[in-house]
């Protein structure tokens, strides 16, 4: 939120022209005449300063140029899911391997993915079995994934996240 033109109420500002040269310290009404004799508006671009700085400039274009640039960074920014796989304890190698594809399809996406076992009766005193089966499976992506958590053990669940390695281009 910029003050523009009248709502500008301090008694001094140090002003800034069109071109980006400095004009120095004067008061606000005398900026305001400045801007008005340029035909553009007087932006308060610096409130907190002492003085406040205010810019001589075309205050649509500056609104219209901000937007357009905010819009360019919404369009880049990539946003990272977590994706969630869960494995049991006495998993077979064929389901191991149908998760570990549906594993690698979420990694070249460029999710993280949190690979999770739920420990249930008997299974709770074994949990370094629970431990070993999520080795298994990370060593079963080949290299195209990266730990960022080692397998926990945390009551009756043991979690471990992994998130896609980042290729160094040449």
């Amino acid at each position: 939120m910029y003050f523009i033109n009248e709502s500008i109420r301090d008694r001094e500002v140090r002003v800034i022209a069109a071109d980006g040269t400095m004009l120095g310290v004067m008061s606000s009404r005398e900026a305001q005449r400045l801007a008005n004799e340029a035909e553009l508006d007087l932006v308060k671009i610096s409130p907190n300063a002492n003085p406040p700085v205010c810019k001589i400039m075309d205050y649509s274009k500056f609104k219209y140029e901000q937007a357009k640039r905010e819009k360019e960074n919404r369009r880049n920014q990539t946003v990272v899911e977590v994706k969630e796989i869960r494995l049991s304890m006495t998993i077979d190698v064929g389901d191991i391997a149908v998760k570990t594809k549906q594993c690698l399809k979420f990694l070249e996406a460029g999710n993280k993915v949190k690979v999770s076992i739920r420990m249930k009766g008997r299974e709770n005193s074994r949990s370094y079995q629970g431990v070993k089966v999520m080795q298994d499976f990370f060593e079963g992506l080949g290299g195209k994934a990266v730990q960022d958590k080692k397998p926990t053990t945390e009551g009756r669940n043991i979690t471990m996240m992994l998130s896609p390695v980042k290729e160094i281009k040449q």
